[in-house]
């Protein structure tokens, strides 16, 4: 019997599945079911809500604490120290594949590109992660971000004054902290700022696939965002060259076409990593500051007053709150961390968000207090080689837009339950209602 295309093309996306998701879903299954504490923080509702308990409880157990295949860190020291070490890379999709498995990763093939797919900058290793960097670092210096906040204020204020003509209560995630970093991140770009909301939903899928052992239907979900921000893209770089602009999508191409500085997959992976990246973090940035500011008026009032700085409040929210909750490193050699010997080939999850509440770093590690001294030591932005290129247009991106939210609302309250986005590498909300308290205008006397 001859296998027609689409059926051949669902069989690869089904093996892919099986060989990144099924197996590490099977086998957390099997642990949750044992009681194992990191498999139920991966499917049990009640503790991806809220992790932290259950990630004292592991902190617990020792520097770094086996789960099935993986080892886990959660203290800010050791993950600090495996993310700057040279022992240690990044992981890529076939990294968790079986051994034994090779044909099956050939027969699957690469699928679209994405964060986690190779060459992404998220899951390459130098000498290449130092080469396609380096194309892009400069439209994400202290200067050229500087530069932007005059516009991104400008885009605050347009939003902040369509949402304050709508009735009643209004969703923040999808008329405000979503839509900032979008516009912003598709001006820089060159991409069409008409299209930003489906940007976003072809984000939205696009993030599941950060997530490992997804049921099939997330997965299928997350390839098809993938492959839809791919096709755009491969589709706009035709515009690119016909209409060049000074801005980082042009460069990459010229990059592509003039230099030879990058293959086709390269530009296609850099550059839909960039328009994806650019507002994700951001968007879970600002909700979940909102978040925290509307269940704290007390720091708020601080903030307000200019008691506190908006800048440190943006760095706290990132500690309480990571927006990337976890990430993966796999040891390139025989190594050691923390006095305790690691293999080659071991992969460690670095629990971001629980190194950023390490009582050992941070007191009363709970409390979220907007004048905390230290709270930029948070590691919510990774470190080392692999530190986040955006991390100064993030948190330039918040403090403008918690800033002028406030400003132009100061009263404003949640009107219902925000709900939680359904990623656990990703935290942050996909829905919050709120009620606008436009701030009095003093009338003369």
């Amino acid at each position: 019997m001859q296998i027609t295309t689409p059926t051949l093309t669902g069989l690869r996306r089904w093996v892919r599945w099986a060989l990144r998701h099924g197996l590490i879903r099977f086998t957390t299954k099997r642990g949750a079911k044992a009681g194992e504490l990191s498999a139920r923080l991966i499917l049990e509702r009640a503790l991806i809500e809220d992790p932290y308990a259950a990630y004292e409880a592991l902190r617990a157990k020792g520097r770094l604490v086996r789960s099935g295949a993986v080892l886990l860190a959660h203290d800010h020291d050791v993950c600090t120290e495996i993310l700057r070490s040279q022992d240690f890379g990044v992981v890529g999709p076939n990294s968790v594949a079986p051994p034994g498995t090779e044909k099956l990763v050939r027969f699957a093939g690469p699928g679209p590109v994405g964060p986690i797919e190779p060459p992404a900058l998220l899951v390459v290793n130098p000498p290449d992660h130092t080469r396609m960097r380096k194309l892009v670092t400069r439209a994400f210096t202290v200067k050229a971000v500087t530069r932007l906040r005059g516009r991104t204020e400008e885009i605050a204020t347009e939003l902040l004054d369509a949402m304050a003509a709508k009735p009643g209560p209004v969703d923040l995630m999808e008329d405000y902290a979503s839509l900032l970093p979008a516009t912003v991140i598709a001006e820089m770009m060159g991409a069409p700022v008409e299209m930003r909301r489906q940007f976003l939903e072809w984000g939205a899928q696009a993030a599941l696939s950060l997530d490992f052992g997804l049921p099939y239907r997330e997965f299928v979900e997350s390839e098809r965002g993938l492959q839809a921000l791919e096709d755009w893209m491969r589709g706009h770089f035709a515009e690119i060259r016909r209409n060049p602009g000074q801005n980082i999508l042009s460069d990459l191409v010229r990059a592509h076409d003039e230099a030879g500085a990058l293959d086709d997959d390269e530009l296609a992976s850099i550059a839909v990593l960039l328009l994806a990246a650019g507002f994700e973090t951001t968007v879970n940035l600002i909700g979940n500051a909102v978040a925290l500011l509307t269940a704290h008026r007390d720091q708020l009032a601080l903030l307000q007053s200019g008691q506190a700085q908006w800048s440190t409040a943006v760095d706290e929210a990132l500690r309480m709150e990571s927006p990337v909750q976890r990430t993966a490193r796999l040891a390139l050699r025989d190594t050691e961390v923390a006095g305790i010997p690691v293999p080659a080939g071991q992969v460690v999850i670095t629990v971001l968000a629980a190194a950023n509440r390490d009582p050992r770093v941070f007191a009363d590690p709970a409390r979220f207090d907007v004048t905390r001294a230290n709270a930029g030591d948070h590691l919510a932005f990774s470190s080392g080689i692999h530190y986040c290129l955006g991390a100064g247009l993030a948190r330039m991106e918040a403090e403008v837009g918690l800033q002028k939210l406030f400003e132009r609302f100061p009263d404003l309250e949640l009107a219902g339950r925000p709900r939680l986005r359904p990623t656990r590498t990703l935290r942050g909300f996909d829905a919050m209602p709120v009620r606008l308290t436009p701030a009095r205008v003093e009338q003369p006397a």
